[in-house]
């Protein structure tokens, strides 16, 4: 058996990252036009909040300060920012718990953003590689199931002995579902409560990782 983890959502709160770049752009909005970097920092997390999009315009509109350049660089500040983030709090039990099973991570976004998030989350030890699918290809993030074959051809296996815990119903589960690989969905984060078709979902479902338990993978193989 392999385990292949999801990271946004999975491994950690996905929102943390989120504060913590506006957080950082607020740092340097503030030692830029004198604004104070926490009223800056909360009204950035107030308008996410409100579900609406352009973040940065907005707020940036609402202080007289919008430019097509200054969106630009602290939008590049937001993700080359180095997050204070955290895994969930029953992350490391999990990995500890399939200590003597391969993990791998298999990740969509930026692959700068990316990198930064795994070395701060201090994760990379419990896992044999972490695949930022963006680094083969935009075209081989999910749903691709590129990453995945590559993790089969690692390990020798086929897609029936692979498990892969992720939170995105629309594209973690439907590119790799009809390969044979097994599947289980954390109703966490910001797709929590998506509901799809049967072919969209994965296998189980499961709140947290203290779900994932030896005797929940061996209904998978049942």
């Amino acid at each position: 058996m392999v385990l292949v983890f999801d990271l946004d959502d999975t491994l950690y709160a996905e929102k943390s990252f989120v504060y913590s770049g506006f957080d950082a752009v607020a740092e340097f909005i503030s030692s830029e036009y004198n604004i104070k970097k926490h009223i800056f920092s909360k009204e950035l997390k107030l308008e996410l909040q409100n579900g609406r999009g352009n973040v940065f315009d907005t707020v940036l509109k609402d202080h007289n300060l919008f430019s097509k350049e200054l969106v630009k660089k602290i939008i590049s500040i937001y993700r080359l920012h180095k997050p204070i983030i955290q895994v969930y709090d029953d992350t490391i039990e999990c990995l500890h718990r399939f200590s003597d099973i391969p993990k791998y991570i298999v990740t969509d976004g930026n692959k700068i953003v990316q990198e930064n998030k795994i070395k701060s989350l201090d994760i990379e030890q419990y896992f044999l590689f972490c695949f930022i699918s963006r680094r083969y290809g935009i075209h081989n993030e999910k749903p691709s199931p590129y990453c995945f074959q590559k993790i089969c051809k690692l390990e020798e296996t086929t897609p029936q002995n692979i498990v892969y815990i992720g939170d995105n119903p629309t594209k973690d589960f439907i590119g790799i579902k009809p390969l044979g690989f097994k599947t289980i969905r954390i109703m966490k984060g910001s797709h929590k409560n998506i509901v799809k078709t049967h072919e969209y979902e994965a296998h189980f479902q499961i709140n947290s990782l203290s779900e994932l338990t030896p005797h929940l993978l061996e209904r998978l193989f049942v």
